[in-house]
């Protein structure tokens, strides 16, 4: 009996129990703690849901970076390319 009334109180402590309330009884502090424990299942799936979003949104932002990276190193080359034959053209009529 002692270490149910033991346990009790440090379930207060864990149970937000609001200020309206200074008695409790067993009953009444075990449905506080059930619906707390519902309120936080559902907050932890709600963030599990919205992390699972954000790793997809960070898979496909990392694609799009890398699609666009290739892209920059096509056109340097591109433009590298371009002026090296602005170059062999000026040294061909240099001659």
């Amino acid at each position: 009996r002692a270490h149910l009334r033991l346990c009790l109180e440090r379930l207060k402590v864990l149970i937000p129990l609001g200020p309206d309330c200074t008695r409790h009884t067993t009953l009444g502090l075990l449905n506080k703690a059930k619906a707390h424990i519902k309120k936080l299942e559902e907050v932890e799936r709600r963030s599990q849901h919205q992390l699972e979003n954000l790793e997809r949104e960070q898979r496909f932002l990392k694609r799009r970076l890398e699609q666009l990276q290739g892209l920059q190193e096509i056109e340097r080359i591109r433009m590298d390319s371009i002026g090296s034959t602005i170059s062999s053209d000026r040294s061909d009529s240099e001659r």
